[in-house]
């Protein structure tokens, strides 16, 4: 693909063409929520048997303007090479607080918070100028491949069951309550065991552990809260956007990583490389429609 060699100009001249402009944001249709999930997953992935679990708990404010998830899971690994059985289990303790615009991402391995922007908030206050979480998260998924195919009642909320691919997704308001998706061929299921909305929550379930952050150079304020104008000189060529259009989230990570020369992206978790991922894929759709 030669006209993917170097990813960050083509990220950069994506992002070029956008105003940030800072409106007020509503990430859900709900005021407030306190989700608790629990995962499981299983396959099998290049000769590797994989399982694990984990549980998630997800709080959010004012629309989802402020927002943390902490997740503790553990993975199993298992390896067969010429009779030979290696096992090895993975834990992992995280947390990702999202607070109008900036991520901040906890590394307890490093004992290091993170600090960088978040690009789902940011594209939509670009294209959602009232803030409409529904419609925002309906282009995101369509975008995806995904439609709505019915409603399903789930923990006492009548929630759209989304179909996209590799799997489907129960929400309830912008807030996802049930996903099975498989990627790989290994397959995850996430499920809430329990769910309040509309509630008074505390503020200590913001809060993060006392670790030095590290502002991540990337997307900083200065960048990421200033207005670009499109001068002409960032157009992207078509076979270029044909060929983002069609990268899966893994082949592009594969590639943002390999190319990644400051380590910048290394130190985003899954979650922001895939809102990352899924930015690019809407701004490449509307430059693509506007061909």
């Amino acid at each position: 693909m030669k006209h993917l060699t170097t990813l960050s100009l083509i990220f950069f001249a994506l992002i070029a063409t956008n105003s940030f402009a800072q409106n007020q944001l509503k990430r859900y249709d709900l005021e407030s929520g306190e989700i608790v999930y629990e995962t499981t997953t299983s396959g099998k992935m290049m000769g590797s048997t994989i399982s694990g679990n984990g549980i998630e708990k997800l709080y959010f404010k004012n629309w989802g303007a402020l927002e943390l998830r902490e997740t503790e899971s553990s993975q199993t690994t298992v390896v067969k090479f010429f009779g030979k059985e290696t096992k090895e289990t993975e834990d992992t303790h995280t947390i990702l607080k999202l607070d109008n615009g900036k991520t901040y991402s906890v590394d307890f391995d490093k004992e290091m918070i993170y600090v960088n922007r978040d690009m789902a908030m940011d594209m939509t206050k670009q294209y959602y100028p009232d803030g409409d979480a529904g419609e925002a998260g309906k282009s995101m998924l369509e975008s995806m491949g995904g439609k709505i195919t019915g409603t399903e009642k789930f923990l006492g909320y009548t929630c759209d069951v989304w179909e996209i691919p590799g799997g489907s997704q129960l929400i309830y308001e912008g807030a996802m309550l049930k996903a099975d998706i498989t990627l790989l061929g290994i397959r995850t299921i996430t499920t809430a065991t329990s769910a309040k909305f509309n509630h008074n929550i505390s503020d200590s379930h913001f809060e993060l552990p006392d670790f030095p952050m590290q502002q991540l150079e990337m997307f900083d304020n200065e960048m990421s809260d200033e207005s670009y104008e499109d001068d002409g000189d960032d157009e992207i060529d078509p076979a270029t956007l044909e060929a983002l259009s069609k990268m899966s989230f893994e082949e592009w990570k594969t590639l943002a990583l390999a190319e990644d020369e400051d380590g910048e992206l290394k130190n985003m978790s899954d979650e922001q490389l895939r809102q990352m991922y899924d930015y690019i894929q809407v701004r490449v759709k509307m430059l693509k429609d506007n061909q």
